[in-house]
């Protein structure tokens, strides 16, 4: 089992921290089509990874070619990060095959519903995790580790 999160900060100090030596992550990989062609924010993000932790950066549409022709074998060992619960669907109807989805942080902002301290779920949000409960995935609301949150309606 892999773990994949969605977090619209991606790599911060709770991901280094807290998550990564959870989960025994070996791989870290961020899904964000953005972000992949920008070499200078790779490297300013990578510079928080500790060393012996790998990191790549896909554009959203190459994920699961990526995931599978590298880790196919050893998928235990991947942390795949998302910033929009829009991209891990997109990667999801590909292929991308997971059971369990945590949502650490959405920001707040113009028209979207606060549902606990760090989330904030806008219309696309909520019809999102819509669809990843109808598929019986389950939807993990927490930051950290040990810090799980109970979310009833979103």
């Amino acid at each position: 089992m892999f773990w994949v999160r969605v977090d619209n900060r991606l790599i911060h100090g709770q991901v280094i921290e807290n998550w990564i030596p959870f989960t025994g992550t070996r791989t870290l990989i961020v899904i964000n089509d953005e972000l992949a062609k920008d070499s200078l924010r790779q490297e300013i993000m990578g510079l928080a990874v500790p060393q012996g932790i790998e990191i790549l950066f896909s554009q959203v549409g190459d994920s699961v070619d990526l995931i599978r022709k590298k880790f196919d074998d050893h998928l235990s060992s991947l942390f795949i990060l998302f910033s929009r619960c829009a991209d891990a669907r997109q990667a999801f109807e590909k292929g991308l095959e997971f059971k369990s989805l945590n949502i650490g942080n959405l920001h707040y902002g113009p028209g979207k519903k606060q549902i606990c301290s760090h989330i904030a779920l806008s219309r696309d949000d909520r019809t999102c995790l819509n669809y990843f409960n109808k598929k019986g995935v389950d939807l993990d609301f927490r930051c950290v580790p040990h810090k799980q949150i109970l979310v009833d309606k979103w």
